[in-house]
Order: structure tokens, then sequence, then C-alpha cells
């Protein structure tokens, strides 16, 4: 009675390691799917508003631009996008729609997750720095946000897997 208590004990720790280890290879995909489908829309909203690219008016990245440019951390920064109001807001808009396409897919994982925060730094240097307090600015949460993407890259679920799954039948 004792033996059968014993293996069904041993039974079910086997089952919760099971879980947990189960749940730790999959714990940061609900990440990297919000953040892919939150990039996809964000650069896919910038795209399809036409006044966002103009150099000024009225929900323009210029008039954002000229906005923030005196409250920046990085003014130097702002001033670089102001040279190209146009120019700047399609590089966020697809550089937006990259990264999240790349996390999505899991494509170039870790390089997608890092420049989802790059566009998250510089956003939160540029637009939120001004935010009181700091962390009511979303910038700063979404950069801490992909920093475990960029360590971990997209290992499940992934073309990365699906590559590197290739590359180690092809090696000897």
């Amino acid at each position: 009675m004792a033996h059968g208590y014993a293996t069904r004990a041993r039974a079910g720790a086997d089952r919760a390691r099971g879980w947990q280890a189960t749940a730790r290879a999959y714990a940061l995909l609900p990440l990297r799917i919000f953040l892919g489908v939150t990039f996809v829309y964000a650069g896919l909203d910038k795209l399809r508003d036409s006044a966002f690219f103009r150099a000024s008016g009225t929900g323009s990245i210029g008039e954002l631009m000229h906005g923030v440019r005196d409250s920046s951390a990085v003014p130097a920064l702002v001033d670089l996008a102001l040279k190209s109001p146009s120019g700047f807001g399609y590089a966020i808009a697809l550089g937006e729609l990259a990264v999240g396409i790349g996390t999505l897919l899991g494509l170039f994982g870790r390089l997608a997750a890092l420049g989802g925060a790059l566009i998250s730094l510089s956003l939160w240097l540029t637009v939120s720095w001004q935010t009181t307090p700091y962390y009511y600015g979303n910038d700063l949460a979404y950069l801490m946000a992909w920093l475990p993407l960029v360590l971990a890259g997209t290992p499940l679920l992934s073309a990365d897997a699906l590559l590197a799954g290739r590359r180690r039948l092809r090696t000897p």
C-alpha cells in the first residue's frame, strides 16, 4: 500500500515538473505575440494615416516632434527627425511593421526584438520623456518588455527554430 502511494506521488511530481518545464519553455510566447501584434498594428495605423507623415498640421509627425523638442532627453534626436519629418515618420512606421512581423514569425527574433527595443528607447527619450511620473509613459514599459526577447530570442514556434532544425539536419 505504501509502495503504491509513493509511486503515485512520484508520478504526480513528474507531471508537475513536466508542466513547469513546458510553462518555462512557452513563457515568452504571450509577450512575443502581444509585442508583435502591437507593433504591426502601430505601423499599419501610421501608414493608413496620411496626416501623420506631414511636416506640420494636426496629427502630423512634424507637429509632434516640434511639441516635444524642448522637453525631450535628447533634443538632437528630435532635430534629426525634424530634418525630414515625413522620412522619419515612414522610418518609424516601416520599422514598427518589420519588427512586429519579425517578432510574430520569429524570424531573426533577437534582431527584431532589438529593433523594437531601439524604437521604444528612441520614443521614450523623445516623445515620452516629459511624462510625469515616468511610469505613466508606455514607451519605457515597451522597452523593458523587449529585453527578455532580445536575450532569449524566439526559440519556439518560430522561423528561427525551423531554420536551426534544418541546419542541425545538414550538419554531420
